[in-house]
């Protein structure tokens, strides 16, 4: 039997052919159409997300939207700048503008210019951390304006300032001095307070002839010093160079200081202070103290190293009263230079700069002050005095590398030791002889 095959069973191959690369072709062409699809959703999403991120940026850091504004005393504000009219408030209008932007402003004390200020206020707190380029010169007013305890520039509650530049400060002092010795004056103002201000830094700047100390630091923390010059008469009366007191964590460093009192002075209730790279006299020398006089001392970790002292009374110091409470600790004293200095190494438990003072029990008790590297000359033979209380004794004083001679003298040098505990190690000149270990 014929087996007969029409033309359409025939061509039944190509059409199924035909259908499947048709349905093969669609299928193709929905699946690159979902792939530009879910690119498109990545795309979208990726750029949303990052618009979000940089939205969220914004957010956080406001003060990158804003320019860094400067407040020029004279352009902005008109200060005279003559040395002759009184320019405080165009000084406390440039600060209020300041203090309330947002976005680090620097207030300008333009160079070449003189501006006399009566006592000024800067208050705070501010919204943004503030620096002052001090390049002009500040003077005080040359008359006794006041009878009462007294700052000419205060800077109160100001976190994170600065205060830079090539300028001065001059306290014009010579009138209260000579007010001070003729016993009219009691009260004689300080020329640069800083009061509960943290996170400060005083760099470059020029203090002079202040009426009394030149810059104080009280309640504040974090304070770095550096580059800051500071110079009167050796004879000016209580013109301490920087005193710090009830701070923590302050740094002194590469300062020139010659005064008629202390180079730096530290007082109670402070710790943790930096005093580096410097260099004092005439003055008094770098002391802690004094202490104990009407208070419960408190003083621990002070650091004084790689200083020159050049014909100061002292070279470093631990003075308290006698009688007085509390108590000090925890002092190096390493790599100083003394030349010229009456006594470059003294602890006194008897202070008494009248010299009349009783005799009195108890007494701030000193430990652990160390004494390292520290050579030169003395202008007395006493080079060295530990003078500690027979109540309270000394304890854990420790010298090495000691070597201090008698200036234009052949005979050597002396110490004198009254109730103090310790150790030497090395070279130690003159010598030492402390008491045995209670």
């Amino acid at each position: 039997m014929a087996i007969i095959v029409s033309s359409s069973a025939r061509s039944m191959p190509f059409i199924l052919s035909s259908i499947t690369n048709h349905v093969y072709r669609r299928q193709v062409s929905a699946l690159k159409t979902t792939a530009a699809a879910a690119r498109r959703r990545h795309t979208t999403f990726a750029m949303l997300l990052a618009f979000v991120t940089l939205l969220l940026v914004l957010a956080t850091r406001p003060a990158q939207c804003h320019q860094q504004q400067s407040y020029d005393v004279v352009r902005n504000f008109h200060a005279a700048a003559d040395g002759k009219t009184d320019d405080a408030k165009a000084f406390l209008a440039a600060w209020k503008a300041a203090c309330s932007d947002e976005a680090r402003p620097v207030v300008v004390v333009p160079g070449g210019r003189t501006f006399l200020l009566s006592q000024v206020t800067f208050q705070g707190p501010c919204k943004s951390p503030i620096t002052i380029q001090l390049d002009g010169r500040i003077v005080a007013p040359n008359r006794i304006w006041t009878t009462q305890p007294a700052n000419l520039l205060v800077f109160h509650g100001v976190d994170s300032l600065t205060l830079d530049g090539n300028g001065e400060i001059d306290g014009r002092g010579a009138i209260w001095w000579d007010c001070y010795n003729h016993k009219r004056c009691n009260a004689r103002p300080i020329l640069l307070a800083f009061s509960f201000c943290d996170h400060l830094r005083v760099t470059r700047i020029r203090l002079t002839n202040s009426a009394d100390k030149h810059m104080t630091l009280f309640r504040c923390s974090q304070a770095l010093v550096d580059g800051v010059s500071i110079a009167a008469p050796p004879d000016s009366p209580n013109t301490d160079g920087i005193t710090v007191a009830s701070s923590n964590h302050t740094v002194i460093s590469n300062c020139s200081i010659r005064s008629g009192d202390d180079c730096v002075s530290i007082l109670s209730q402070t710790r943790n202070v930096t005093v580096t790279r410097s260099t004092c006299g005439p003055g008094h020398g770098i002391s802690v103290g004094s202490l104990g006089r009407s208070e419960s001392a408190v003083v621990e970790q002070i650091v004084v190293t790689n200083c020159s002292f050049v014909g100061t009374m002292n070279g470093v110091r631990i003075k308290s009263w006698q009688g007085g409470k509390g108590y000090a600790k925890g002092f190096l004293f390493a790599g100083l230079n003394m030349t010229g200095v009456q006594y470059p190494i003294v602890i006194d438990q008897f202070y008494c700069p009248q010299g009349n003072c009783p005799v009195k029990p108890g007494g701030v008790a000193i430990t652990d002050a160390r004494f390292i590297d520290i050579q030169g000359t003395s202008s007395r033979q006493e080079a060295i005095r530990l003078l500690c209380s027979q109540s309270v004794h000394c304890h854990g004083i420790y010298l090495s590398n000691v070597n201090l001679s008698w200036v234009n003298h052949t005979a050597p040098s002396n110490a004198t030791i009254l109730n103090a505990h310790g150790t030497t190690e090395g070279v130690v000149v003159p010598k030492i002889q402390f008491l045995q270990p209670l």
